[in-house]
């Protein structure tokens, strides 16, 4: 027992050791994606993303229900109607009509194994806590003398979807019911979880407990944490318990959410380290809202200007935040392509190291090292709604003397040589990534770099 309890262990202590790249269905479906456009959005992430390093393909939201024609939130009445799709043990799997090769008793699994052949990565969104529809059935948890009437806190429901009542983990059966369920999913070949209504408001022992049942189930599963803003207060614990988690409630294609993000990331960056990653959310870049959420016009492409794309990518790049596409990957346009395949800023996503602001206010600067000695990275950034010129001071990063070039357009400009400071003018909401070769590192004095000359 002790030796495959310690191999799950060192599994799990190898997930999300880069922060996850991938798609997630929410954005431009809400809660009525189908097999048929999961399969469709992952085929083209297998032939034109994958190589980037984009590759969990995560279905969000209520797969367990049937496929609603409203945009109404789906939830059920007080006879538990409609019903979702529910096994004897009180666990939830695909509804068979959203998702037919669940038939039968698969589950996801056929889904999985058709990803995983691709060279993807599979990914689900579960509800924090367990059905009400499985309470009121008073359903035997599998594995355990305990059913989920046991189970439950009925006085923890989700605020916004009445699907759940939260676990009660001074029971037993509360962690026994984790237990069944990651069983479950570990047996599908899912990779990723995505739990909602957890990190706000901070569910300590729901946490503790779902991280559990990740080390028990015998299969590397990211555990991503939802909604934002997870308290700051519980950082340490969130750190390490978790892969991801949501410093922000639902990102949407609108300046301002944007704007207030720079200070969020900052205010979290001592917290992140290999395997445990600060999520701002989701990318609300290509085509949004396909049929739901009602958060904007339906079916039209990111309401950002492709500035305000370029930063939302450039921060998120620059802080190594999780980046998860919610555009519909098959309606891509030319510049969302573009901002998904740049090399060089997934490169800083995937292996910098020593991220950290230098400036915040309306002019941010963040810098990043590299495994590279002489190469390093700095992100400046334009807040306000006007053209700004943001000058930086290079011995702030042990420079006097360097090369710079602008990482988003680097096949369009030449080297620039710069000495003691840099300066950019940079358009409104925009951003620059500057990829820095150090040609004389700045004399120190007092273990501080002070430029000399």
């Amino acid at each position: 027992m002790i030796l495959p309890l310690l191999l799950a262990l060192t599994a799990q202590a190898n997930v999300a050791q880069t922060p996850p790249m991938g798609w997630n269905s929410y954005d431009c479906y809400g809660y009525s994606v189908t097999e048929d456009e999961v399969r469709a959005n992952a085929g083209f992430m297998a032939k034109n993303l994958e190589r980037f390093g984009w590759k969990y393909v995560v279905i969000d939201y209520v797969w367990s229900s049937p496929k609603l024609k409203s945009l109404d939130p789906p939830t059920q009445n007080a006879e538990f109607q409609p019903r979702l799709a529910m096994d004897g043990y009180g666990r939830l799997i695909p509804d068979p009509d959203r998702f037919p090769s669940s038939v039968g008793g698969k589950g996801f699994k056929p889904l999985a194994d058709w990803l995983h052949a691709k060279g993807l990565k599979f990914g689900i969104h579960l509800m924090r806590g367990i059905p009400r529809q499985a309470v009121g059935d008073k359903c035997p948890i599998l594995g355990s003398p305990y059913t989920a009437v046991d189970a439950a806190n009925q006085k923890s429901p989700c605020p916004w979807l009445n699907h759940m009542w939260g676990l009660n983990m001074t029971n037993p059966a509360g962690q026994a019911y984790l237990d069944s369920i990651f069983r479950l999913y570990a047996s599908w070949g899912v990779d990723f979880v995505k739990v909602d209504d957890l990190s706000n408001p901070y569910s300590t022992a729901e946490v503790e407990g779902y991280r559990e049942a990740i080390d028990r189930c015998g299969r590397p599963i990211v555990l991503s944490l939802s909604p934002g803003p997870t308290p700051l207060d519980d950082a340490k614990h969130v750190e390490a318990h978790a892969n991801m988690w949501r410093l922000l409630g639902d990102l949407w294609d609108d300046w301002p959410q944007l704007d207030a993000a720079f200070d969020v990331v900052a205010a979290w960056n001592p917290y992140r380290s290999p395997g445990h990653w600060p999520d701002p959310d989701m990318l609300p870049i290509g085509r949004l809202r396909v049929y739901g959420p009602p958060t904007g016009p339906p079916n039209t492409d990111s309401r950002f200007t492709f500035d305000e794309e370029k930063t939302l990518m450039t921060l998120w790049c620059i802080a190594r935040c999780p980046l998860m596409v919610g555009g519909e990957l098959t309606m891509t346009d030319g510049r969302t392509r573009y901002l998904l395949t740049e090399g060089d800023a997934l490169w800083v996503n995937q292996h910098s190291f020593n991220n950290r602001p230098l400036a915040s206010g309306p002019h941010p600067v963040w810098a990043a090292d590299t495994p590279k000695p002489d190469i390093e990275y700095l992100a400046l950034f334009n807040r306000e709604g006007k053209a700004a010129t943001v000058s930086f001071r290079l011995r702030d990063i042990g420079v006097e003397d360097c090369l710079s070039y602008d990482a988003w357009e680097m096949n369009m400009v030449a080297k620039k040589r710069e000495h003691l400071t840099l300066a950019r003018t940079i358009p409104p909401h925009g951003a620059v990534l500057l990829e820095i070769t150090v040609l004389k590192r700045a004399k120190m004095v007092g273990g501080k770099p002070k430029a000399g000359g």
